[in-house]
């Protein structure tokens, strides 16, 4: 069965709580799990948030909306994954962050399609190593079999922090999806700070009513036409490269 597990907790240090902000009426957090929903590869998507009190609001949240949880090891994210997986019965995981509300359930898809005819030659396929999209459309895939591999012998605090960096670090066979426009130049759409948070608000906002699954060329025409949006997060844009 073919997953995405998405990291979320309260406890962000930088912009606290913020995948409960909300934009057109609902969490960011149930706007990114909607998304995923609209990916045709996925069997199914599950939030996987900590076993630290502050997270019960997510869980409570996850139970009021259907959507599936997981409760694990606040820090310790590579084992959260790992047995988030191998309690729903996945075979292949697709990593998400909660700072990626934006996610592009197409570009998630065709990765999935290129993993699976590539399944023999790579261990994780990425969009992220280095990140070209826009920020906030990163995401990694990989079967259960490596992930569990990297949880047994995974050591340093970066890479049970961070899930994946043992992958590149140990030399594992790593292939990254590029995009072609390099939007990352351009572009910020993950939630690090407020100001993040006022620009995918008003993308949300604006488009989420027109259509629930608004597409990355849909957020790139509304900016054209909104080239004041830009400047609201523009101030962090050096972080994206």
């Amino acid at each position: 069965m073919t997953g995405a597990i998405v990291q979320a907790r309260m406890s962000s240090t930088r912009l606290p709580g913020k995948v409960m902000l909300e934009a057109a009426g609902k969490p960011l957090l149930g706007h990114l799990w909607e998304r995923l929903t609209y990916c045709r590869e996925l069997d199914t998507v599950l939030i996987a948030t900590t076993d630290n009190p502050a997270d019960d609001v997510i869980e409570d949240y996850c139970n009021r909306a259907a959507i599936p949880v997981f409760r694990g090891h606040e820090q310790d994210v590579l084992d959260r994954y790992y047995q988030a997986a191998k309690q729903f019965g996945l075979n292949v995981v697709i990593r998400v962050t909660s700072d990626s509300p934006l996610v592009d359930p197409g570009l998630i898809d065709s990765t999935i399609r290129f993993f699976d005819e590539h399944r023999s030659e790579y261990d994780l396929v990425t969009n992220r190593h280095p990140i070209t999209h826009a920020d906030g459309l990163d995401f990694d895939v990989m079967t259960l079999a490596a992930l569990e591999y990297v949880w047994r012998h995974a050591t340093a605090k970066h890479q049970r922090e961070h899930t994946v960096p043992y992958f590149w670090e140990s030399g594992m066979r790593v292939f990254n999806v590029e995009d072609p426009q390099q939007l990352v130049r351009q572009h910020r759409w993950c939630l690090d700070y407020q100001e993040d948070y006022c620009l995918i608000k008003a993308i949300v906002d604006a488009l989420y009513d027109r259509t629930r699954y608004f597409t990355t060329e849909n957020i790139l025409s509304y900016l054209a036409h909104h080239p004041e949006l830009a400047t609201l997060n523009s101030r962090y844009m050096d972080h994206n490269n």
